[in-house]
């Protein structure tokens, strides 16, 4: 039974907490810097807190690291370093250098680095991603995401760049199965130090996504169009529904039938699973390096071409 922690018991972090504590694996202990959050976390499931993460290193054989974006390197590092097995929340790094240096150190100390893109298991988005396989759709052609609602105020260390449209990066390669060779993109930022609005523009050749991002819109949308040349799909990610429209009337106009699950609950399952049966995750470090990578590229309001993003 793999012995698991918690690293940053925010708003995040509580979610990754109450979830292992269902999983079959032993909850060990929580670390926060906030000393009362560490006791609050700790005390409801019955395990060890600790203010200072280094505490808990030697007791576990994996941890979700859910601290600010800007620490994750140094944390995950020390994590590695003692041949902790890490899933890092998205993004992996705050800048590709530290996003290498911790894919390095993973391969090095033989050890899994995870980074925690949670709609890659959306269970809507696992089911279009079957449709789009079994050629229901034809050739896909444009993928159009929308990922847009208010300011959520924890949110002080990235833009909306690195915080939404990361998912969106996710899921479009996810589903394409292939990298961009460029990016164009429009992005402002209105009210906020950091971009907070962006409509990007991913070339695939044959394909083209289309992520559209901000923090005015005063309702959360959270929804993609994908539009092949013998169909359409409409998912919604909130309600996990897909539903699909072709030309062969295979499913008419009628909504998929999709077994909804809690994704971050599939993520933190197949993480452990990866360790367990010492595999890669669904999202290993690398593809977490290639999704900052397309997502810094889309902060320079201008056409950029990408070498080979491996």
């Amino acid at each position: 039974m793999l012995k698991v922690g918690v690293i940053g018991v925010g708003e995040i972090g509580q979610h990754h907490t109450r979830i292992y504590s269902q999983l079959g694996c032993e909850l060990v202990g929580v670390a926060d810097i906030n000393a009362k959050r560490a006791k609050e976390i700790g005390g409801k499931y019955g395990i060890k807190y600790y203010t200072d993460y280094h505490g808990l290193l030697s007791k576990v054989d994996v941890v979700s690291i859910a601290v600010p974006t800007t620490l994750h390197h140094v944390v995950a590092l020390d994590c590695i370093r003692e041949g902790v097995h890490c899933l890092v929340e998205k993004p992996i790094a705050s800048n590709l250098y530290d996003a290498e240096e911790m894919i390095e150190a993973a391969m090095r100390n033989q050890v899994n680095l995870a980074v925690g893109h949670i709609e890659r298991f959306n269970p809507a988005v696992i089911k279009l991603k079957e449709i789009i396989n079994g050629g229901i759709l034809g050739k896909v052609l444009i993928i159009s995401t929308r990922r847009v609602g208010p300011f959520v105020p924890r949110i002080r260390d990235v833009g909306i760049v690195i915080d939404s449209a990361t998912h969106d990066i996710g899921v479009v390669r996810y589903l394409l199965d292939k990298e961009p060779v460029g990016v164009f993109s429009r992005v402002g930022n209105l009210a906020h130090i950091k971009e907070d609005y962006a409509i990007i523009v991913l070339n695939f050749e044959e394909a083209t996504a289309c992520i559209e991002v901000n923090w005015f819109t005063p309702h959360k949308v959270r929804n993609l169009v994908a539009t092949g040349s013998e169909g359409i799909a409409y998912l919604d990610y909130i309600n996990q529904t897909v539903e699909v429209s072709n030309s062969h009337d295979v499913f008419g106009s009628n909504s998929v039938e999709i077994r909804k699950a809690e994704p971050l609950k599939l993520e933190l399952n197949d993480f452990l699973k990866s360790v367990a049966e010492r595999v890669r995750p669904a999202v290993p470090g690398v593809d977490g390096w290639v999704i900052l990578k397309i997502a810094l590229e889309s902060c320079k309001n201008e056409y950029v071409q990408f070498t080979p993003l491996n």
